[in-house]
């Protein structure tokens, strides 16, 4: 029998599925890591970014993935009663009202029972379809339906300085969403064009961290508000930031959703950062960061009762942070051994990290000693980095001081 002809066609729509034909691969990305992890949380993201860097391709990558229908919705090419729902006229309206019917993407995803629903050209919505996408973003309502506990919601936009005929977002839609900057990386690109793009992949939450992970988010968020109870509601003034993450207690309801989800999967503080500042903008963001960290450091008491068994952070601004609190305690209720405790703790500081943090520290403490405590025998062990460090600190003042010249 012969072989049939091949068209033109044919060999053109072999060449392209060869052009399709790309795989995946585990890859560290802290873009795709927060994408992730939000939409675990079940909070609807909003992602960022110029037009053609990848924000369409990273979400069929991503439904693809976790194996969820993706249902895209272009938002600036819908009218509102397609997100608010039909007027429907029955036969006694008096009686059965008149219900709203939802459009045939709606009915898809219910039916689905599960799903990845994108809403693209967010910023290209005009106002009206902004506050039509309201109910559906925060009560999962379309019409009369009630998207099922499976479906995620993620939305694309761009800056309105390169949307076209963009709109800014209207605060309460953008107080709606998680925000993230979304940007292209160049090793991704060049991979994935040469047939090999990053695998999304679920964050992996551990069992046995979750109660902890809620009740430490629950005392981080209700902490820092508690000192800071100006941020709990904070329109901003400009019409541009009020289109952004902004603090409001929806908004912090998320923050503290993504600090547990966070803690219970192990996730980086770099991923925190970028989904809390996300959430409840920049300044809030990093205010809460600056507190989860000093809400991580060790009870000076507690310190100064086991300096052999004391676990000093890493990072030197952390470091420094307790070996100051050691400091104060001591000064607060000054007691021979408690002032020698602590000399132990500057040893096991200096033992275990760089000697400069510790210079400070030392003299501070050495400020401390009453005329009847003797001097102990760990400030031996100190005086050698501390007069180096001073020496240091003297060479580069002179060397400063030389070249202003």
């Amino acid at each position: 029998m012969p072989s049939a002809v091949r068209t033109p066609l044919d060999v053109a729509a072999d060449l392209l599925g060869r052009l399709r034909d790309t795989t995946t691969e585990p890859r560290a990305d802290l873009q795709l890591d927060a994408l992730t992890l939000a939409v675990a949380a079940d909070l609807p993201v909003l992602l960022w970014g110029e037009p053609g860097i990848g924000k369409t391709a990273a979400l069929q990558q991503l439904a693809a993935s976790l194996g969820l229908p993706l249902t895209t919705v272009i938002a600036s090419v819908h009218e509102p009663s397609d997100f608010s729902g039909l007027p429907v006229v029955g036969a006694d309206p008096a009686v059965q009202g008149v219900p709203m019917a939802p459009p045939d993407w709606a009915v898809r995803i219910v039916q689905q029972g599960r799903g990845l629903l994108f809403l693209d050209e967010l910023s290209t919505a005009p106002p009206a379809v902004q506050a039509a996408l309201l109910r559906l973003v925060l009560e999962r309502r379309v019409g009369a339906l009630r998207l099922p506990p499976g479906v995620r919601i993620v939305a694309a936009a761009n800056p309105r300085s390169s949307a076209a005929d963009g709109w800014e977002l209207s605060p309460p839609l953008a107080n709606r969403f998680v925000h993230l900057q979304w940007r292209h990386d160049h090793d991704v690109v060049v991979r994935g064009l040469g047939g090999t793009w990053p695998r999304p992949a679920l964050p992996e939450l551990d069992p046995a961290l979750a109660a902890g992970a809620v009740a430490y988010a629950r005392r981080a968020v209700c902490g820092f508000l508690t000192g800071r109870p100006a941020l709990v509601h904070q329109l901003p003034a400009g019409e541009l930031r009020r289109g952004g993450p902004w603090p409001s207690p929806r908004s912090w309801e998320m923050a503290l959703s993504l600090t547990a989800f966070a803690t219970a999967a192990g996730a980086s503080r770099e991923v925190l950062s970028m989904l809390v500042r996300g959430t409840v903008g920049d300044g809030p963001g990093l205010e809460l960061l600056a507190f989860l960290d000093r809400m991580d450091l060790p009870d000076p008491e507690t310190v100064l009762a086991d300096p052999a068994a004391a676990a000093l952070p890493e990072r030197g601004d952390l470091r420094g942070m307790v070996l100051d609190g050691v400091v104060e305690a001591v000064r607060k209720r000054p007691e021979r051994g408690r002032w020698d405790a602590a000399w132990a703790v500057l040893v096991r500081a200096l033992e275990t990290g760089p000697p400069d943090l510790v210079v400070a520290p030392a003299g501070a403490l050495a400020a401390l000693r009453r005329d009847d405590w003797d001097v102990p025998a760990a400030i031996d062990r100190l005086a050698g980095a501390v007069a180096v460090s001073r020496r240091a600190d003297r060479a580069g003042a002179r060397v400063a001081v030389a070249s202003g010249r």
